[in-house]
């Protein structure tokens, strides 16, 4: 597929989508909450960068249905804007959720999810400007990364369930902790959904 200029807008408006994820990940994993003042604020500008997200897409949309020539398929960079909105959505969900269950302190597994998934977001703003750079090997190293922070978060989904029924006996707490766990691996899973289309991507253009 050809490739238009280096400065093509719908390859600068993925790099927005991507360049917003990557900050907000970069917000979620700095914050420190320490009151519920402090959750507040955290889920309040967790959902500034969803909004911000969703204004992008929703603008890539517009131009898509304006545009005839586009530098990919025009469903590749649909579904690729949409993943990366997928993660994004993912991070206010969890934020939104910690804020309704008023817990101010992340144990040690969210922080190590929170870590994973930091990375993974890094990962995909830098495939995405080579994309936009036009150099397509190089995405694979970014893709082979995503993958393997999934499979960490899979795994450490097992050990702090495991670690949860085995060490806690409030039945609410369960209910909160494993719920919020499995909201974090499922973002894990949005991320290396992000990873599956840059493959599709590669292989549609090499």
């Amino acid at each position: 597929m050809h490739f238009l200029s280096k400065n093509d807008k719908f390859l600068n408006m993925l790099s927005m989508i991507s360049g917003n994820l990557e900050e907000a990940a970069r917000f979620f994993v700095e914050t420190k909450i320490k009151n519920e003042t402090d959750l507040h604020e955290f889920s309040k500008k967790m959902k500034s960068y969803e909004r911000k997200g969703d204004s992008y897409v929703h603008e890539l949309i517009i131009a898509l249905n304006k545009t005839f020539v586009t530098p990919l398929q025009r469903e590749d960079i649909l579904e690729l804007a949409m993943k990366m909105d997928d993660v994004l959505d993912g991070f206010e969900e969890w934020s939104m959720r910690l804020e309704i269950y008023g817990l101010t302190h992340a144990d040690e597994y969210m922080v190590q999810f929170v870590g994973y998934l930091n990375a993974s977001t890094k990962e995909i703003d830098e495939a995405i400007t080579m994309l936009s750079k036009k150099k397509l090997a190089n995405i694979r190293n970014n893709v082979i990364k995503i993958n393997d922070y999934e499979t960490e978060c899979d795994d450490l989904l097992v050990k702090c369930i495991t670690n949860l029924f085995k060490s806690e006996k409030d039945a609410i707490k369960i209910i909160k902790y494993k719920e919020l766990y499995e909201m974090l691996e499922s973002v894990a899973d949005s991320c290396e959904d992000v990873a599956d289309t840059l493959e599709t991507i590669i292989m549609r253009n090499a």
